[in-house]
Order: structure tokens, then sequence, then C-alpha cells
């Protein structure tokens, strides 16, 4: 009787623990669906990220990369505009596009998903202060979408501007 007990004791614990039933690793199609849900211009789809990136654990299976280094040398909050969270999830689509080898056919994609998330961003700023933020997110996203994921210095931000005011 004491030695079932243990037993029986022995299994719950393997169960509550998950030596008993091991996760599975995501396929690459699963992982590609959910990036791909992750990555499109719309508020449901940032939304579905934010609640992931703020619920992580429940996405280990998954193998994303997290890390963010925010604006990388560009400011994170330039002027008082908060970007860093429209920064971390465009760190989050190269990083994990480039994992599964399918950065060059998503990147403008994602820069896309970018400026989508900075406008937003600014949208929730007074009227007044509102364009300063809409030209700095435009400048943000030009800068990204013409130099792909090098960091960006000052000078690469000077010439953007140059450039934007050219085609302009």
């Amino acid at each position: 009787m004491k030695q079932r007990r243990l037993t029986v004791l022995l299994i719950a614990v393997l169960v509550a623990i998950g030596i008993a039933t091991p996760a599975q690793a995501a396929t690459i199609d699963q992982k590609l669906a959910v990036l791909s849900n992750w990555s499109q211009s719309t508020t449901a789809s940032y939304n579905a990220w934010n609640a992931a990136r703020q619920n992580q654990g429940a996405w280990a299976d998954y193998g994303f990369d997290w890390s963010t280094d925010y604006c990388s040398d560009s400011p994170d909050q330039p002027l008082g505009f908060d970007f860093r969270i429209p920064c971390a999830h465009h760190d989050f689509g190269y990083r994990n596009y480039k994992a599964v080898g399918q950065f060059p056919a998503n990147k403008d994609r994602i820069d896309s998903y970018f400026y989508f998330d900075l406008k937003n961003k600014c949208a929730t700023y007074n009227r007044f202060v509102r364009p300063a933020c809409l030209s700095l997110a435009w400048t943000y996203y030009q800068a990204v979408h013409l130099f792909g994921n090098l960091k960006v210095s000052q000078k690469d931000l000077d010439k953007a501007r140059r450039l934007q005011a050219a085609a302009s």
C-alpha cells in the first residue's frame, strides 16, 4: 500500500513538472504562421504580438528571439516620443525572420508594420505635438527602409532626411 502511494505520488509529480509529457518544439511552418500573424500592419496583429511579448513563456516552444536594443543607435525617445515598443516589435521581426532564413522576402512588410506601429504611437499624443511625432516616425521608417538591418547612426538619419527632402 505504501509503495503504491509512492508510485502514484511520483507519477503525479512527473506529470506536474512536465517530465511525463515533454513539450514539442514548433515546426518551421507553425513558426512562420505565427510570425506572419504578428507582422501585419493592423492593430490586431500588434496586439497579438504585444500580448505574447508580455507572456513569452507561453511561446517558449517556438524558440523566438525576444531580444531588443530598441531603436539601435537612434534615440529610443526622440523629443520625448516613446518609440521603444515599436522598435522592439521591429527588432522581433528582423531577428526572427533572419533566424528562419526568410528575412529578404519579409523585410518590406516588417518595415511597413514598424511605420504603422510608430504612427499608432504618435496618435496617442495630443494634436499639437502629433505632427512632430509623425515626422520623426517617417524619418525612422525611412532609415530602416533604406538602410535595412544596419545600425543607424546620426549620419544615416541625416542622409535619410536629405533623401526625403529630395523626394518631396
